[in-house]
């Protein structure tokens, strides 16, 4: 084992400083054999490279076998989750599918009603005007009339408004949920890669 100073030098270091010849080789050979025990405690801890040569292939051949597993396990995961993504999609085109026809019905069912309203109330204008003065329906009559058709206008326009939210917080719960589903097994992935 090498030492990294000079020990004569430090001998006669000693002995120019008031030590003697056997006091200066005593403190000399004390400070010798506690550099080499402080050197074997180190050498403990340490690995040779030999040995760091064989931990870093146990540990790369063990990487190789986790990233293998890892390509497998992401084939077979992102394929499933691209086929419930698929499935997610249609469902959702479907969806919007559906509530776009509800709407259509329910503009159509709107504009006939308003329409026949319409008609009804020019047909009650247009004979009121053929009837006698005593048989004639009153202002109060008419307005209650125009009234309760305006009623029934508002109540449709409400209830159409009413069954569009709804579907829209249907597609906005699927799309979330699917977002979401996503999200959470590319983090897993992530989380499992690093």
């Amino acid at each position: 084992r090498r030492l990294f100073f000079d020990t004569h030098a430090l001998v006669r270091l000693l002995e120019e400083n008031g030590f003697t010849t056997q006091q200066s080789e005593v403190i000399v050979s004390a400070l010798v054999k506690i550099m080499n025990t402080n050197l074997d405690m180190i050498y403990k801890d340490m690995v040779t490279k030999v040995q760091q040569e064989i931990a870093l292939q146990q540990v790369m051949s063990h990487i190789g076998g986790v990233k293998k597993d890892m390509i497998i396990l992401e084939k077979s995961e992102f394929s499933a989750l691209r086929s419930e993504n698929e499935k997610i999609k249609l469902e959702l085109q479907q969806i919007k599918k559906q509530v776009m026809d509800e709407i259509t019905k329910v503009r159509a069912d709107n504009k006939l009603n308003l329409n026949l309203e319409k008609t009804r109330v020019k047909e009650l204008v247009s004979f009121s005007y053929f009837l006698p003065e005593t048989s004639k329906p009153s202002h109060a009559q008419q307005d209650r009339a125009l009234t309760q058709t305006d009623r029934k206008i508002d109540t449709e326009v409400a209830d159409l408004k009413t069954m569009l939210e709804t579907h829209k917080l249907d597609n906005i719960k699927y799309l979330a949920g699917s977002v979401f589903t996503c999200l959470t097994v590319a983090l897993g992935f992530y989380r499992l890669w690093r």
